[in-house]
C-alpha cells in the first residue's frame, strides 16, 4: 500500500529486495514499474530472466556481500547475459557496506560476480545515471550531455579493477568545470592553510 501511494503520488520508486531470500520483492518492483531494484543476491533463475524483460534496473551491490560476509551473491552473468540492464553502486552505509572506494567494488564485482572491466565501467556510469532516472544526461561523453569526466593517470581502463588501493584519479571535471586537477583540489574546495596545518599537529597523530 505505501509503494502504490508512493506511486499514484509520483514518486519513482526503487527498492532493495531479496538481499537473503527470494521472497519476490524483485516481482513486486516489476509489477509497480520501479525504476530500479537493489541487491537481488537471492533471486532464481526465473526471477532473473523477468527482470531482463523488464525496464527496471538491477544495482548490484558486491559490497554489501562482502562487508557482511555473506555467502550469497547476485547471479549477474545471468541477469547480463539474459540482457537486463544491470548497474553497480557502493551502498555506502555504517552497517552493511561501509566501502567508500567505487574501484574496489569494480573489483568485487570482477571477481566474485565474474563482470568484465568494460561491463564493470559501463554499469558504473551508463547503466548507474539510467538508475537514477538520469540516463539521458549524465554517465556517457556524448552530445547533449552533462561534462562529467573523470581523467586517470594511467593507460589502461581496467586498471580502475585491477589495481586494488590505487587512486587513479588525476582530474576531476563536473558540469564543464575542473573541481580536481592532478590530484589537487581547487582553491575554493581545498581547506586553507591554516586549517591544513592543525590538522597535522604532531599530538593530535594516533600512534600505536
Amino acid at each position: 500500500l505505501m509503494l502504490r501511494a508512493a506511486s499514484d503520488a509520483g514518486f519513482r520508486l526503487r527498492l532493495h529486495a531479496d538481499q537473503f531470500s527470494d521472497a519476490g520483492a524483485a516481482d513486486l518492483a516489476m509489477k509497480l514499474r520501479a525504476v530500479s531494484v537493489d541487491h537481488l543476491d537471492a533471486i532464481g533463475e526465473e526471477t532473473a530472466r523477468r527482470l531482463a524483460a523488464s525496464d527496471t534496473v538491477c544495482v548490484l551491490l558486491p559490497g554489501a556481500a562482502f562487508f557482511s560476509r555473506s555467502p550469497l551473491r547476485p547471479p549477474a552473468r545471468l541477469l547480463i547475459e539474459s540482457g537486463a540492464v544491470v548497474a553497480l553502486a557502493t551502498d555506502l552505509n555504517p552497517g552493511s557496506s561501509h566501502i567508500f572506494d567505487p574501484s574496489l567494488i569494480m573489483t568485487l564485482a570482477s571477481l566474485e560476480l565474474g563482470i568484465g572491466a568494460e561491463e564493470g565501467i559501463a554499469a558504473f556510469t551508463k547503466n548507474a545515471a539510467f538508475a537514477l532516472s538520469r540516463g539521458y544526461t549524465k554517465g556517457s561523453l556524448a552530445p547533449g550531455f552533462d561534462a562529467d569526466v573523470l581523467v586517470l593517470a594511467t593507460d589502461d581502463y581496467r586498471d580502475l579493477a585491477y589495481g586494488v588501493g590505487a587512486d587513479l584519479v588525476d582530474t576531476v571535471i563536473a558540469g564543464g568545470g575542473i573541481l580536481k586537477e592532478k590530484g589537487v583540489m581547487k582553491e575554493s574546495l581545498a581547506p586553507n592553510q591554516e586549517q591544513a596545518a592543525a590538522s597535522t599537529r604532531s599530538d593530535e597523530i594516533i600512534r600505536f
